[in-house]
């Protein structure tokens, strides 16, 4: 069965994201590797391994670009968590930003949250005892 193994996403400083990922929002880098011909370094980062059945993220940083132009197309990354209250409120002590804090979405009963990690891409967290039933 085909499976979903990462999401790529480009970053300004790889050392800065690393750091976001693993020490603010709790996943692990699993692993690194450097490409001097090219000049890019990735890194992958994850709650687990992608043989677990796990989606990662692949942190890519092209040397030398410190930013990039998001577009409007890209929407967010969504992550379910038991208790998204206090996963933001321990994000915001870790000096994460919060820009949407934990509640109901609007019009349902659904509950999410809105982080944004250094390069300006957003992560939604959702309660995971609604995760599977869609937004409402």
């Amino acid at each position: 069965m085909a499976q979903l193994l990462h999401t790529m996403l480009r970053v300004g400083n790889l050392e800065r994201s690393i750091e976001f990922y693993t020490k603010i929002l709790g996943m692990k880098l699993l692993r690194q590797s450097e490409n001097s011909e090219y000049k890019y370094t990735l890194a992958f980062v994850g709650f687990d391994e992608e043989s677990t059945g796990s989606a990662v993220i692949e942190l890519t940083y092209n040397w030398g670009t410190e930013s990039y132009d998001h577009g409007n197309a890209f929407g967010h990354i969504a992550i379910g968590e038991e208790d998204i209250y206090a996963r933001c409120e321990a994000i915001a002590a870790a000096g994460g930003k919060v820009i949407r804090p934990a509640g109901p979405v609007a019009g349902g009963a659904t509950e999410i949250a809105f982080v944004e990690d250094p390069d300006g891409y957003k992560i939604e967290f959702i309660q995971m005892s609604s995760a599977e039933k869609g937004l409402g």
